[in-house]
């Protein structure tokens, strides 16, 4: 797919915000509610821009049409930061995103996308599902008129991309580099000045030098974006986002008026979707980094680990001040640190133990 086909929608957002302020709520006609999904992303881009179209197709399919989700990408509605404000005010019925966006309205938003050398996507999943997560969630966003549900893992991402090498934690210093959530306070602890800028403004700030350094997702988004054009050193692992979790949310008084058949159609097809988008990150992932090496002259690196201790230890201290913002923010950092260390002790015995091994020679 070329890159300008999937982020012509995104090119869009400023001239679609100022054009559209106020949506129509979901039209209902005969028992059938037409839905509007609002994305972060691009519609169609890989990864996140389909796998919002899936659920939007399995909706309708599955409901028999009861249900219609119709699909906008970042701009053509709402500018994509915006999509969880649309879908608060009953503008738009659903988003597809990451919660960690959304900080400006929670700290505890950070807390259910990625946190730094904190849990895997798998672990964290674990933990919304099983481990109270899911529970906090939900009370967190009913202030804001939102259901929000976990998507799929993106896995352990890259630490991004590079104009120049990163050798020492000097190097940060004065770095204009794109990157979100927890990760960007602990990229400024190290001297850093983190910007969040939606993907499709990610590659002309790139090019032209606004920002020195972007981190996206891994090798198979960051193939289809075309940041190799720009910068050659690509490093990993990253240590912002360990697993990062993707999300859909829905407007909660709509949710609730729905039977409860519908509500559960629409969690079983997100719970689905989320396996089929992770195995797809999974699956293609190293065949994108073998093209990137190989057929664009691509440089992998991996941070120094003096530098990633560095980070370590201002990660700790970010998360501590994180969670001391509120009650509520607060009570959701404890319960993630508490299910962290949980996976901290069991890992070793299982999935860490046995790829250490794998890894060994002989």
């Amino acid at each position: 797919m070329e890159r300008r086909n999937f982020l012509k929608g995104a090119a869009l957002a400023g001239a679609a915000a100022a054009a559209s302020t106020t949506l129509a709520a979901p039209a209902i006609a005969q028992n059938k509610r037409e839905l509007k999904m609002v994305m972060a992303w691009p519609k169609n881009s890989p990864g996140a821009g389909t796998s919002g179209q899936r659920v939007a197709d399995r909706i309708t399919q599955l409901s028999g049409g009861a249900l219609t989700v119709k699909v906008y990408g970042a701009g053509e509605l709402v500018p994509a930061f915006q999509s969880f404000d649309a879908v608060s005010a009953g503008d738009a019925d659903m988003y597809h995103a990451a919660e960690y966006y959304f900080q400006g309205k929670a700290k505890g938003y950070n807390f259910l996308t990625a946190v730094p050398f904190g849990m895997t996507g798998i672990e964290t999943h674990a933990w919304i599902r099983y481990g109270g997560g899911q529970e906090l969630w939900d009370e967190l966003s009913a202030g804001f008129n939102v259901k929000g549900f976990p998507s799929h893992t993106t896995g352990t991402q890259m630490g991004g991309w590079f104009r120049k090498e990163i050798n020492t934690v000097d190097d940060f210093k004065g770095l204009k580099m794109r990157m979100p959530g927890l990760g960007g306070e602990v990229l400024r602890a190290l001297g850093a000045t983190p910007l969040n800028l939606p993907i499709g403004e990610i590659y002309p700030s790139l090019q032209s030098g606004a920002i020195d350094a972007t981190e996206w997702v891994g090798p198979w988004q960051d193939l289809a974006f075309g940041f190799y054009k720009i910068c050659k050193n690509y490093y990993g692992p990253g240590f912002h986002e360990p697993g990062t979790v993707a999300s859909f949310g829905i407007n909660k008084k709509l949710y609730d008026s729905l039977p409860k058949d519908q509500q559960e159609l629409i969690s079983v097809v997100i719970k689905a979707e989320a396996q089929d988008q992770s195995s797809e990150f999974n699956a293609l992932n190293q065949s994108s980094l073998d093209t990137l090496v190989n057929k664009h002259g691509v440089k992998v690196r991996a941070f120094p680990e003096e530098l990633m201790m560095k980070a370590k230890a201002a990660a700790a201290d970010v998360v501590a001040s994180m969670a001391a913002t509120d009650a509520m923010t607060k009570r959701i950092a404890d319960s993630y640190e508490a299910f962290l260390k949980q996976s901290i002790e069991y890992a070793p015995r299982a999935e860490l133990g046995y790829m250490n091994f794998r890894a060994k020679n002989g």
